[in-house]
């Protein structure tokens, strides 16, 4: 009898056990717990219609679950990878959402026109992924274009013959492998970043000129400049001068050939002139004379 009890009070309690967890499981959260929230792209600055994104432009920012939108972007590695070189339509404030329907991509058809300033020209140079700074230019950055040229000249002094000039400053990048802007995955990006890549530059028509004539000069590379220095048009440089190899390693300047070593001839005094000798006349015995000339 005490056993059958027990065993009715065991699979009681079982019972009211299961009842009070699908109960809780089934309940929806009282008011005071915490909200559901997600986690967007949001505007770091102040974006102008017509710039081109870059990771300083991006920021995230926690908003309830309910005010979520497909338009809006999740912060996720892939999302920000996918906005970078994006070109906003229309201006976004300080904190604003980045919507997708607010941005135009670099796979967009008429991406390149609608980026390009007012009679502006797109020109697009091959770097490796050593002078293309290994991965970290986007569209959008500011960079300077060199010129790395070799002189084979063979009668050239030896720190004369590798020299570098900056070609223009200031360049603004619209495109960098659009494949790669556009990748689906990272070990797409990164296997496009160990082959030759190409950059796009925003420049006026005599820049395009000078960019063509470098490329068949030599090596042209590109050098990022520093968020501060964003904004105008390329600059063409030609005032600063060139780099030569002799600047960088003193030891390839040629020094003159030292002047042969003369030697010094210490002339002797002339001799003495000799003395005639005296000249004898014996006029008798005993009586000589002497007589000199």
């Amino acid at each position: 009898m005490i056993m059958r009890v027990a065993f009715f009070i065991l699979m009681s309690m079982g019972l009211i056990g299961f009842g009070t967890v699908a109960w809780v499981t089934t309940r929806p959260l009282g008011l005071g717990g915490p909200a559901a929230t997600k986690v967007i792209l949001v505007a770091a600055q102040a974006i102008n219609a017509g710039s081109l994104l870059t990771s300083d432009d991006l920021q995230q920012k926690e908003i309830p679950v309910e005010e979520m939108t497909k338009e809006y972007n999740l912060d996720t590695p892939d999302s920000r990878r996918n906005l970078m070189g994006a070109m906003a339509k229309r201006s976004l404030g300080t904190g604003e959402a980045i919507r997708s329907d607010d941005l135009m991509r670099p796979t967009d058809h008429g991406f390149m026109a609608a980026v390009l300033s007012p009679g502006m020209r797109a020109v697009t140079i091959n770097v490796d992924a050593a002078s293309g700074s290994s991965g970290l230019i986007w569209p959008g950055d500011r960079v300077d274009l060199i010129l790395t040229q070799m002189n084979n000249d063979p009668g050239a002094p030896l720190g004369r013959r590798i020299s570098a000039h900056t070609v223009l400053t200031n360049v603004r990048v619209v495109a960098v492998d659009s494949q790669l802007v556009s990748a689906p995955n990272r070990n797409a990006a990164a296997s496009l970043d160990a082959q030759n890549r190409t950059v796009t530059l925003e420049v006026d028509e005599d820049q395009a000129q000078r960019v063509a004539v470098g490329m068949r000069l030599g090596r042209l590379s590109v050098s990022v400049r520093a968020s501060s220095t964003a904004g105008g048009n390329a600059k063409t440089d030609t005032k600063r001068d060139a780099t030569f190899a002799q600047d960088i390693l003193p030891d390839l300047i040629e020094k003159p050939a030292p002047a042969p070593v003369v030697p010094v001839v210490v002339a002797a005094p002339p001799p003495a002139p000799i003395a005639d000798p005296p000249m004898r006349v014996f006029s008798g015995p005993g009586d000589p004379k002497e007589f000199k000339f």
